[in-house]
């Protein structure tokens, strides 16, 4: 019965989010806490944990016109999103002032980060999307190396009770053409669920600036018993990206280009072997492969950077074992998690290997004072064992108030450039993992008759043994990364949600962030002095909504590499503004299909700015498209 629970509980996230990213209603009080599953790898209700936690509804972000992950992301205070250029271009996150690699990355709880935290956001689009959990704060307790400011867990979509299809298609500005479809369905046994996504644009340049993404993706469910689920999540993802630009943003190249793909793969087995004893065993296989091609532009072209080409391979498996052991209010996890990681290619051909144990006591969940312990210990094939910890306590002296606080430790495993490059640089083999402590403290409240709900949370963070390149080697060895740095980053976040009737609702957050270089002073690169937003939401008809969105970014410290050596600049303040509508016209007769059509401008006051030194970002555009609904 539990297993049950489980699945129908955490799908009570998507109806339980805040009044202007709700679909298909519109109350007029706030909802209160949803079911999430990633701060704790077991379906809590969200105030019983002591983590600052958002969701977002994938059916809203699409209502919105929000194709991309990372564009999702830029709802979410504290994350600072920065591209490079078109669409495709390396998309990273910052999370709460961190480095791009400390955000761990899910798709239906498997891995995607490369070894040493990268990920590039750039081809993860919406179309397949539930829900997507983002946790802030370090949770390297349950979930390992790169979890260090926080973790994005995309949870796609499953199969029903019933049969149903989709089949959606778009275009608009920059020559931008989409298509998906999926299907689902089943029933008390069986569930399944099948996607498949196309979108490519011409791009922001005049000139081979193409950008092509393709999905495909699968999940069955079988429960041949209340007590017993067997889930198989399989995935595959594309991403070609052509770009003209040279390092410095000029135009300069008509013929290179980049491509990323891979697979996924998750299975879990679970079983209820007692009333107070879940056990869970799970596999994780993620393998990307990422080119680099620059042919002969032109029968004069004889460069030295002409007809270069790279592939490289990276791959991740994760095994893991998993007990829930529940004692009452209080539900105790264990486990263990095996990895192997292998990189082979033009630039390396290595492998490393881990094995992590770890604990955690949920005391009191559902109650009023609820309390999170846990720690790990990892044991890693190259710097060794390391272990890190989290405690935190959240209560609610009623329904509609809730109060946290939690500390914590976080580590990143250097990548394997960094352990065992060779050549132009050279690695160091002997590299300890980055490492955080970081506490915070939040407060929330629902007031005026439940239509209003105020939140702020404060964070410190430290980060130590900071992976740095040197152009000059150091030490006997001779090499180019070594820990030296020490960099901090605390701030604010504060939000507003106010239903204001039944067909309206508004709302807004502040995040200010102050990151420095504790060694020189500096800010830290790329990291906004603050990010906010305003957003209102309008029912009008039956099936018929209007959203508006209003995104602030502050200055961020960046670098000319125009110049040698390359000179510190400060990218000023913008704002972007987008609005989408859409309507679901109303069929002739129940049963019958159902049209949704929708419209979106993006950045309608055409603001200018950059996220990145000389690198273009998107104009005013608008985008069309339409959805085909079969028993949904």
């Amino acid at each position: 019965m539990r297993l049950r629970l489980f699945r129908t509980s955490s799908c009570l996230a998507l109806s339980l989010l805040t009044p202007f990213a709700l679909r298909g209603q519109t109350p007029d009080t706030i909802l209160l806490s949803p079911i999430v599953v990633t701060a704790t790898r077991y379906p809590v209700p969200a105030a019983s944990a002591a983590a600052t936690i958002t969701v977002l509804s994938g059916e809203a972000l699409r209502s919105q016109g929000i194709a991309t992950v990372a564009d999702a992301l830029r709802l979410v205070p504290g994350a600072a999103v920065v591209a490079t250029g078109s669409f495709g271009g390396q998309t990273s996150v910052f999370l709460r002032g961190g480095e791009s690699d400390y955000v761990k990355v899910l798709i239906d709880g498997v891995p995607q980060n490369q070894p040493g935290g990268f990920f590039d956001f750039a081809n993860l689009g919406t179309e397949d999307v539930e829900r997507i959990e983002i946790v802030r704060g370090p949770v390297s307790v349950l979930y390992g190396s790169d979890a260090v400011t926080g973790v994005v867990h995309i949870i796609t979509r499953s199969g029903g009770d019933h049969l149903a299809a989709r089949v959606g298609f778009g275009g608009g500005g920059y020559g931008t053409e989409s298509g998906d479809a999926s299907l689902s369905g089943g029933g008390a046994t069986i569930q399944y669920a099948v996607s498949a996504a196309h979108r490519t644009t011409s791009g922001l340049y005049e000139f081979n600036n193409g950008y092509r993404r393709e999905l495909a993706s699968g999940q069955l469910r079988l429960r041949p018993d209340a007590r017993t689920e067997a889930s198989l999540i399989a995935r595959y993802n594309e991403g070609v990206f052509h770009f003209p630009t040279d390092f410095i943003g000029v135009p300069a190249d008509s013929d290179q280009h980049t491509s990323a793909r891979g697979p996924s793969v998750g299975l879990e087995l679970s079983r209820s072997v007692s009333s107070r004893i879940d056990v869970h065993l799970s596999g994780a296989y993620h393998m990307e492969e990422n080119r680099y091609d620059d042919g002969q532009d032109s029968p004069d072209d004889t460069t030295a950077f002409c007809c270069f080409h790279s592939r490289d391979v990276v791959r991740r498996l994760v095994l893991g074992g998993r007990a829930d052991v529940h004692l009452g209010s209080t539900i105790v996890t264990g486990g263990v998690d095996l990895e192997r990681q292998r990189q082979w290619g033009t630039t390396l051909d290595t492998a490393r290997h881990s094995a992590a144990l770890y604990l955690q006591a949920l005391v009191g969940s559902g109650r009023p004072v609820s309390i999170t312990i846990g720690g790990r210990v990892d044991d890693n094939q190259q710097f060794g064992r390391h272990a890190t910890g989290r405690v935190g306590l959240a209560w609610r002296p009623d329904v509609l108030t809730r109060a946290h606080v939690s500390a914590g430790t976080g580590f990143k495993e250097p990548s394997f450039f960094e352990n065992f490059a060779s050549g132009f640089a050279r690695g160091n083999p002997g590299l300890e993992p980055e490492q955080s402590t970081s506490w915070e403290v939040g407060v929330s409240r629902i007031t005026g008759n439940g239509r209003v709900l105020v939140s702020a949370t404060y964070f410190d963070q430290r980060f130590r043994d900071l992976i740095q390149y040197s152009p000059v080697p150091v030490g006997a060895d001779s090499v180019n990364y070594v820990n030296v740095d020490d960099a901090t980053a605390r701030g604010l976040e504060v939000g507003t949600t106010v239903a204001v009737t039944r067909i309206v609702s508004v709302g807004g957050d502040y995040a200010l962030l102050r990151s420095r270089d504790r060694a020189t002073g500096a800010r830290l690169q790329r990291r906004p002095s603050y990010t906010a937003s305003a957003r209102v939401g309008i029912r009008f008809a039956p099936g018929g909504r209007f959203d508006m969105t209003v995104r602030f970014t502050g200055t961020r410290a960046d670098q000319d590499f125009a110049t040698f050596p390359a000179t510190p600049v400060t990218l000023p303040a913008y704002t972007v503004v987008d609005a989408s509508v859409e309507y679901r016209i109303p069929t002739v007769r129940r049963g019958f299909p159902g049209l949704t059509v929708r419209g979106q401008i993006a950045n309608l006051l055409d603001a200018r700015y950059e996220e990145v030194r000389h690198f273009r970002t998107p104009r005013r555009a608008l985008f069309l498209g339409a959805r085909l609904d079969v028993g949904a």
